[in-house]
């Protein structure tokens, strides 16, 4: 039996769990209140602060830090890489502390803190960055602004390997097209146990509750010199308060569907709207596969949403099974990962 710990960093928690094997035996997240990361200027100052958490949390369960066999973190934004689980090493580390901010950049950095006084490996799974894109897919119609890969890489190809397994067989030996739907929506084409072309949360594709994603290029270029925003209006109009929020003031879908059912019209414009765009990506992926698609998964929190899986399910039904998943399994699958590399399943990759 392999004991894991999996660590999640995000904006405003830490989760962590301990599985053995793929059971977890102890699961907590612990929610920071916004005062008590006000102090940090940086997303690594919170380094030691969560960290000290961390281990707080486990000594409180009596959970002995000497039994753990690895330790594995969320992937952070980093430079583009193949999917997989990578062992944590310096250049690893030292891209994490000077990358974009974000809190999933602190993963593998708490994962190393607490693995090498231990002697135990400290591995990181699939992160946003994950890029295995095809050269062709690359291209947009301006050499200065190449396509790139930037997806929930972690959630979409577990839940494609679980599939596949469902299926009798391995990740590796079907083609699918994966619907992440949450606070930001990805759509990806998987062929053969590579993520072959990204729609990712911010850049393209269907629009979310708090992203625009997609827009009309001309339309977007107008606004943005029309002197109506600053260049961080903008940005935040397009990360953050576009989408469902920028049309109902709300970045909640159940809050959308319960005005729509209560009569309110344009609500349910808008949420027919998200659907149809949904529904159009996976169809484009589709051809990304050359209609050879053995399912279509739609995963997320956002497929809990009986009228949103619905709604688009009926418009791609015709190209493959749907298979719904919904929420996120990420600690899960931070653990999946780092157990296929202890079980010589698969290598640890080197990240340079």
């Amino acid at each position: 039996m392999a004991r894991v710990l999996a660590l999640n960093p995000g904006a405003t928690s830490t989760k962590l769990a301990v599985f053995e094997d793929e059971t977890a035996c102890f699961r907590l997240a612990v929610e920071h209140q916004g005062a008590s990361l006000e102090a940090y200027p940086r997303v690594i100052d919170q380094l030691d602060y969560r960290l000290d958490l961390i281990l707080k949390a486990l000594a409180g369960a009596g959970i002995d830090l000497a039994g753990l066999d690895a330790v594995v973190g969320r992937g952070g934004l980093l430079k583009p890489i193949e999917g997989g689980t990578y062992a944590v090493n310096a250049k690893l580390l030292a891209d994490l502390a000077v990358g974009r901010e974000h809190a999933s950049n602190l993963g593998g950095i708490l994962a190393d803190r607490l693995a090498t006084p231990r002697g135990i490996p400290a591995f990181i799974v699939d992160p946003v960055s994950v890029d295995e894109m095809e050269p062709e897919a690359r291209l947009s119609g301006l050499p200065e602004l190449p396509r790139i890969s930037f997806s929930h890489a972690l959630n979409s190809k577990a839940v494609a390997r679980r599939t596949a397994q469902e299926l009798g067989g391995t990740y590796a030996d079907f083609n699918f097209v994966v619907a992440h739907l949450g606070t930001g929506v990805s759509i990806t084409a998987h062929r053969k146990g590579r993520m072959v072309d990204v729609s990712g949360a911010d850049e393209e594709g269907p629009f979310s509750p708090g992203r625009s994603a997609g827009l009309p290029s001309m339309l977007l270029a107008k606004l943005c010199y029309s002197g109506k925003y600053t260049e961080k209006e903008m940005m935040s109009l397009m990360s953050g308060s576009g989408g469902l929020y920028a049309h109902l003031g709300t970045r909640d879908v159940r809050e959308a569907e319960k005005r729509a059912a209560g009569g309110d019209a344009h609500a349910d414009l808008v949420l027919k709207a998200m659907a149809y765009r949904i529904g159009r990506e996976i169809g484009a992926m589709a051809t990304v596969l050359e209609g050879q698609v053995d399912r279509i998964v739609i995963t997320g929190g956002i497929a809990y949403s009986e009228r949103m899986v619905a709604d688009v399910t009926a418009r791609v039904a015709f190209i493959a099974p749907v298979r719904v998943m919904p929420g996120e399994e990420e600690l899960e699958a931070l653990a999946e990962g780092a157990l296929r590399v202890l079980r010589g399943q698969e290598a640890a990759k080197v990240y340079s």
